[in-house]
């Protein structure tokens, strides 16, 4: 029997619908066609979601220092300890470190717990990592965390100003939406991007600017002069409906375009082109991300980008509007509820006296903390001196994630007691927790979650809960029970979390405050199942409707006098300035990966467009530098060090270099780059800096390099560098080392999991290169034995193969996992590392849903003379799935159209 479930996507904010054809065990996932986030589209990794369903490597049962336990063991240990650490050292000696990817009832009964019952505001988010400086900008603003606008609204703006926001690969579908909209209305919306970095997201733009690292304000601050010099002041609405303006450009006056120029590194004829389009273009959206936020000065960045929005009027229209998209799947709701440290629930202030009354009598609280609790920075801080005993971190991984990270790792282990509840049965967080609690994945829970354009949406499961796993607000209640809560959280269901969060929300409000669902009050379990996804706010008494759904046109706003604040943004820079000869680290994501890749590393699939950690430098740097295309790379400064493989690219500017964030010690050697990151945070949303922080660059003179693929999970890596990523029938390694083994046989076996003598080897060894390679294979399973078949001969398996020279390994590995994964290929075939003559080498995997290679787009382009991404979709069905890859295959039109100038 086949049931047909619609949920949502687990990865960015986007909050894609998903439709999941479940039979048995067998699960196929679809873009869900009626949401309205995504309508039926998906990118790589909600494509491949079915993927991450395995149990392997699932934490199943609770642990307690390192051995299995029950559940009555683990909870009663969590519960006693708690308590005990409370009543000896306060409240405020413990704390809850949670994440965007708890559901909305999960973070609810959370914050009810930490905020209303332990009577501490020590509970904070990771999301304080990616969005925090956006939260403080709306409420200085705005005087409430409000997204005004929608996602109509990039569609049907003139100009779209993309800030920091890589969108083409951090936020797939709404990239194809904008892009789908272009080519609907004969190129408008016309796009800016402003990103140090040429990206993915670059192929669209009609202007690109690859502004210096941490210069912003200046261009927002010159932006807001400009405006105003052109008459573009909404007179009526700055009069009626906002308060200081006159600061605002006061402090915005000293940038002169020259100035602006020298700040930014742009040239003065980009600043007047940019400038000039956003005087044009009535219907302006200004679309920011990570760029902006991770920053020590990201607060007033926001405030920047929103202070030209109300000067112009321009916001809470259609196709108007300062626009911040969220990096996780629930990061807005876990605003909603109260997830940071400053925050109470529903959208309620921690420092206004009337909202925590109100809190307080709605919960029955015995105490409600009364002040801000620790931000995610300063939380690690206090576990590492004492203050805080004991931690609860919930579906993240801080070892990795948190700017730096080596301190935070040093900080748990010393820390009396760590508790981690997750999916994953081996972190690199997990690995401090005395006690290790087994939730449940995507696909198993059931909640809701909110995405950057405030819509609600259902995640439903797939299955039954595997093992002992159990739902986060499950495990969070049954504690409370335990440290004598009972009453509050005796929950039958999320159904029933979800009703008082939405009571809650409308409870004293009148409008007052902008987050109310209070039309969900009293939704029936079943009602609650069948909730299709809709946008707040919905009051008592009010239908969702279809219609888009804007804030502030009106100019009403929530501060205290009801008119939008403009805020004066000093220029400062980056934090840290690089000295002579260091170079600023920007951090960022990847396509096809997701934060430590706990669950994207499960997926095959989304290993073959990118597998192992890379530095991206300028051509430039990189010879002045003596970094060899391919070669190794020491990043480095006094907080610890990365080993990462050079990519060398006129995408980077000069003097910047940038790695991906998600390695982690489960996938590499030395990749954890937020090791790095300085923990220097905004001073008024405690958010870190971490794309400037200075680092040196140096090469790494490595002795030998090579790649492998084998069966099983290799346990032996014997080398000073190494990668690894999961492929089709086995695992694909990168390996370099500083000097060569005695015995490469000794090493191939320990790599494969071989004992000497298990298996027969293939080699082929060069004395003059120094190259080595060698196929393993031994006597496949003879399955026909047990029928009484026989075969005449032994078939054989290939269980590993490695290939080894002095210089960076020049294998085809598209063409190398293939045949790996294939049965019945000779050892000899796959001994030569590339394909024959007669066949084509795939190369580097552009599209992983129709499994198309860069060299066969390259081909297609030159031999068909093709002349846009459709036709190469036609072509090879590059670009044809999900559409993830369409900026690359761009950008590989591109290079054609180049090498056909030059030629010519």
């Amino acid at each position: 029997m086949t049931s047909s479930i619609s949920t949502t996507c687990p990865y960015c904010g986007v909050g894609c619908g998903v439709s999941a054809e479940v039979s048995g065990a067998k699960v196929l996932v679809a873009g869900e066609k009626t949401h309205p986030a995504n309508f039926g589209r998906l990118c790589v990794k909600g494509a491949s979601l079915a993927q991450v369903l395995t149990l392997e490597e699932r934490l199943l049962q609770p642990r307690i220092g390192g051995a299995d336990a029950s559940w009555d063991e683990a909870l009663e240990t969590v519960a006693r300890v708690f308590s005990q650490t409370i009543a000896e050292h306060g409240p405020d000696s413990v704390a809850l470190y949670v994440s965007g990817q708890l559901l909305t009832e999960d973070y609810y009964v959370a914050n009810k717990l930490m905020k209303g019952f332990v009577g501490s505001a020590n509970i904070d988010t990771n999301s304080r990592l990616c969005m925090s400086s956006s939260v403080a900008g709306h409420k200085r603003a705005f005087g409430a965390d409000t997204v005004p606008g929608c996602y109509e609204d990039l569609e049907e703006a003139d100009l779209v100003v993309l800030v920091g926001s890589n969108l083409a690969w951090c936020h797939p579908i709404l990239y194809q939406r904008l892009v789908a909209a272009r080519e609907k209305r004969g190129g408008l919306p016309r796009v800016v991007n402003i990103d140090p970095r040429r990206t993915a997201t670059s192929e669209i733009a009609d202007l690109q600017l690859s502004l210096a690292p941490g210069s912003d304000v200046a261009l927002f601050s010159g932006l807001l002069l400009e405006l105003n010099r052109a008459g573009k002041r909404a007179k009526k609405f700055v009069a009626a409906h906002t308060n200081g303006l006159d600061v605002a450009l006061a402090a915005a006056k000293p940038w002169t375009l020259d100035k602006i120029a020298a700040e930014t590194g742009l040239s003065r004829a980009d600043l007047q082109r940019f400038y000039d389009l956003v005087i044009e273009n009535e219907k302006t959206v200004t679309v920011y991300s990570q760029g902006v936020n991770q920053s020590a000065a990201g607060t007033d960045k926001v405030n920047a980008i929103i202070n030209t929005h109300l000067l112009t009027g321009r916001i809470g229209k259609p196709g108007c509007g300062p626009f911040s998209v969220t990096g996780q799947p629930n990061a807005m709701g876990g605003r909603e509820v109260g997830g940071l440290a400053n925050m109470l629930a529903a959208h309620m202030e921690l420092d206004n006296p009337a909202h925590r009354a109100l809190v307080q009598n709605f919960w029955g609280a015995p105490r409600l903390a009364d002040s801000p609790g620790l931000k995610a920075v300063e939380l690690f801080q206090a576990i590492d001196d004492g203050r805080i005993k004991a931690v609860w971190i919930m579906a993240t991984n801080p070892v990795d994630s948190l700017p730096d990270a080596d301190f935070v790792r040093a900080a748990l282990k010393k820390c009396p007691f760590v508790v981690v509840s997750d999916v994953a049965e081996y972190t690199d967080t997990g690995a401090f927790a005395h006690v290790l609690l087994p939730a449940l994945a995507w696909g198993e829970k059931e909640g809701t979650v909110t995405n950057s354009e405030r819509r609600i949406s259902r995640q439903r499961a797939l299955r039954a809960p595997p093992g002992e796993a159990r739902a986060d607000w499950d495990i969070i209640c049954d504690v409370a029970r335990r440290m004598g809560f009972g009453e509050a959280f005796s929950y039958d269901g999320p159904a029933q979390i979800f009703r008082e969060h939405a009571a809650l929300s409308g409870t004293n409000n009148g409008g007052a405050r902008d987050f109310d669902i209070s039309a969900c009050a009293d939704i029936s379990d079943a009602a609650y199942a069948n909730l299709a996804p809709f946008q707040w706010p919905v009051r008592k008494g009010e239908e969702s409707g279809d219609a888009p759904k804007r804030f502030f046109a009106d100019g009403k706003f929530f501060t205290p006098d009801g008119r939008a604040n403009f805020v004066a943004t000093p220029y400062r820079g980056l934090a840290q300035k690089a000295a002579e000869g260091e170079f600023v680290l920007n951090t960022g994501r990847l396509r096809d990966q997701w934060h430590t890749m706990t669950r994207t590393g499960r997926a095959e699939q989304l290993s073959q467009h990118i597998a192992e950690p890379f530095a991206e430098l300028n051509p430039l740097d990189a010879a002045l530098l003596g970094v060899e295309p391919a070669g190794l790379v020491r990043l480095s400064n006094a907080r610890g060090a990365v080993l990462l493989r050079a990519q060398i690219t006129t995408r980077q500017r000069r003097g910047s270099v940038f790695a991906p964030i998600h390695w982690t010690d489960q996938f590499a050697s030395a990749a954890r780059v937020d090791a790095l990151v300085a923990p220097v945070v905004d001073a008024i949303s405690g958010q870190p800096e971490s794309k400037g922080t200075p680092v040196e660059v140096e090469p790494v003179d490595a002795a030998w390099y090579a790649f492998a693929l084998t069966r099983k999970k290799p346990e032996h890596l014997d080398s000073a560098y190494w990668a690894i990523a999961r492929i089709a029938g086995g695992w694909r390694v990168e390996l370099a080392g500083l000097e060569a083994p005695e015995d490469w046989e000794l090493f191939a076996r320990r790599l494969f999991g071989l004992g000497a003598g298990e298996g027969e080897l293939t080699v082929l060894r060069d004395a003059r290169s120094g190259s080595y390679s060698c196929v393993a294979a031994q006597d496949a399973q003879d399955s026909a034995s047990a029928s009484g078949r026989r075969m005449p001969e032994p078939a054989q398996e290939i269980i590993g193969a490695i290939f080894v020279a002095k210089t960076p390994v020049s294998v085809a590995r598209s063409w190398a996992c293939e045949q790996f994964a294939q049965d019945g290929v000779k050892p000899l075939a796959l001994l030569a590392g590339r394909p024959p003559r007669t066949c084509r080498d795939p190369g580097r995997k552009v599209c992983v849903c129709m499994n198309v290679g860069a060299n066969i787009i390259l081909d297609a382009i030159s031999e068909k003379n093709l002349g846009n991404v459709a036709a190469v979709s036609d072509a090879t069905g590059a670009g044809s799935g999900c559409g993830s890859c369409k900026p690359e295959i761009e950008r590989l039109l591109g290079q054609q159209r180049a090498a056909v100038a030059l030629k010519s």
